[in-house]
């Protein structure tokens, strides 16, 4: 481990540390409401509202709400800009004003920006092919493309930010914003930035993706008990309850963050990726195990010093005893002492923004010294039977945690992160 007094760690990299944090989701638009509904268990799940989903047989969702994009654009722009990026906009504006960092001349080459998403803008492509069909080609908008394509998250935030670092656009499913996160850290540490506004947005609650999934039979039909659907490695599990929003950290050097005086909120100290080369949405085990493993290994950490898993858990039938075999392929031993939380029981499966909102929650657990709950663990699984922290928070001494995302297609990423005193 590297000394606590020290700016490089022992392999000579710079240490990355987050100063700033947003988050815009079903549970919370800001950190402290985030918080305080996800360390008491809220649910954010409900009746769909963005569209008639009557016809669905999935007909609940975990939807953003009150959230204005010209509080983030100028009225014009946000006219012109997709949920999905609007969502990422919001997050970083909200991350840069808690890192109180101002962009300027004097720094707008060494901040880049990598924003995650795994579907990008869905709502305006189904809005724009209705035009086509209805009123023909020469009525859709020259705004299709630029709206719809995922790059435009991390587009968005540059031009929004004045950053003009590195800039890219992640897909890989739901480890779309883990793998942003992970692929910042290693930027930093290998010299090409000095700081990255890092994350992911999704607006995938539309009528062409909720139909998919539900042609997939992913997504919960617990119709009539919104709230009670989402139940991660619960043996009445029956899917998962889609959401949406964005979430954003701002990595930084550790000197530069001293040399500043920003606070510094937590420490990324390992990241791992693998894939799964196995189906395009059956879970494996060996894949998620090897990101867990890799992420733990380059921490320069064993498994028994981790504090707390902040699990992928989306409550599906495969996907979650999966996960559970991953963990103890891992940890051993100490698998069944060490606790893991599901957050996607109270905000829903974020797809692409799920891994930058699950590390937000995991950094805020750290920091508060207390482990999110399981919402809706009321019947045990054989099959998942670790320390999932059911139903209520808990006070715990938490130092380092791991958070997991695993994507469609056997993408999987693990980011460990570590406490630091204010």
């Amino acid at each position: 481990m590297p000394e606590a007094d020290t700016v490089r760690c022992i392999d000579g990299h710079p240490r990355v540390v987050v100063t700033g944090m947003g988050v815009f989701s079903p549970i919370g638009c800001d950190l402290d409401t985030f918080w305080a509904n996800l360390r008491d268990g809220a649910s954010g799940a409900a009746q769909v509202t963005l569209f008639d989903a009557s016809e669905y047989t999935s007909r609940i969702a975990a939807e953003v709400k009150d959230f204005n994009p010209t509080d983030y654009l100028d009225p014009k722009d946000a006219k012109r800009t997709d949920r999905f990026a609007q969502f990422a906009v919001a997050a970083a504006v909200e991350a840069l004003r808690h890192a109180d960092l101002t962009i300027d001349e004097h720094n707008a080459d060494d901040i880049g920006v990598f924003i995650g998403s795994g579907i990008g803008g869905m709502a305006t492509w189904e809005t724009q092919f209705e035009v086509l069909l209805s009123k023909g080609p020469r009525r859709v908008s020259p705004f299709l493309v630029p709206m719809m394509i995922t790059n435009m998250g991390a587009g968005f935030v540059s031009i929004v930010t004045g950053a003009r670092g590195p800039n890219a656009a992640l897909v890989t499913a739901c480890a779309s914003s883990a793998h942003a996160i992970g692929d910042a850290y290693e930027t930093i540490r290998r010299g090409d930035a000095r700081a990255m506004i890092a994350g992911g947005a999704e607006a995938g609650i539309t009528r062409s993706s909720f139909a998919g999934f539900c042609a997939l039979r992913t997504l919960s039909r617990r119709n009539d008990d919104p709230e009670a659907a989402s139940r991660p490695f619960d043996a009445d599990r029956d899917g998962f309850v889609m959401g949406e929003g964005g979430a954003v950290v701002i990595l930084e050097r550790l000197d530069d963050a001293r040399r500043r005086g920003a606070r510094v909120h937590a420490e990324i100290i390992g990241y791992g990726m693998s894939g799964d080369a196995y189906h395009i949405t059956a879970p494996s085990v060996a894949g998620p195990a090897r990101a867990m493993r890799q992420a733990i290994e380059s921490a320069n950490l064993q498994p028994s010093d981790i504090d707390v898993i902040n699990a992928h858990g989306t409550s599906t039938p495969t996907g979650d005893p999966a996960e559970t075999a991953a963990i103890k392929s891992v940890f051993g031993d100490c698998a069944c002492e060490v606790p893991v939380t599901a957050n996607k029981s109270m905000f829903g499966h974020l797809l692409g923004a799920a891994g930058a909102t699950e590390l937000v929650s995991t950094i805020l657990a750290l920091q508060h010294q207390v482990i999110p709950p399981t919402i809706n663990h009321t019947n045990p699984d054989p099959a998942c039977d670790l320390d999932y922290v059911p139903n209520e928070a808990r006070p715990a001494p938490l130092n380092v945690g791991i958070s997991n995302s695993f994507g469609f297609g056997g993408q999987n990423a693990s980011l460990v992160v570590r406490r630091c005193e204010a």
